[in-house]
């Protein structure tokens, strides 16, 4: 039976209600087909990151985070989500830059406390 577009919206739901439930290797399954059949929704591969993300599965989270900023420069979210990624890989002078592009476009308060605007990049004060 070929796979429709509803298909692929239930799907993405699904992911979402996966992750949330901290299943994101199951979310990761689901998703995989949508952006196989819709490789320009950023959506999908933001969800998808973010369940590589909560997998531990790095090198992944951030490819995916680095598509989204490719096709959305100035989504905060993508910038926070990816200056994790790089903190736990152990990388903080990019997740500073990151954290402090996210609270530039966006100065919600975890943005903004994550940037650390009062110290050098990749110290820990």
């Amino acid at each position: 039976m070929p796979e429709s577009p509803e298909t692929h919206v239930i799907d993405f739901r699904a992911a979402e209600q996966l992750l949330a439930a901290r299943d994101p290797r199951g979310a990761v399954k689901l998703l995989d087909s949508v952006i196989a059949a819709h490789p320009e929704n950023t959506a999908a591969r933001l969800l998808r990151a973010r369940a590589f993300f909560a997998a531990a599965q790095l090198r992944p989270a951030e490819l995916e985070f680095e598509l989204v900023l490719e096709r959305e420069p100035d989504n905060a979210f993508a910038h926070f989500a990816l200056a994790r990624t790089y903190e736990r890989a152990g990388r903080p002078e990019q997740a500073t830059k990151h954290f402090r592009l996210a609270a530039a476009l966006d100065p919600k308060p975890e943005y903004i406390k994550a940037a650390r605007f009062d110290s050098a990049p990749g110290s820990d004060d």
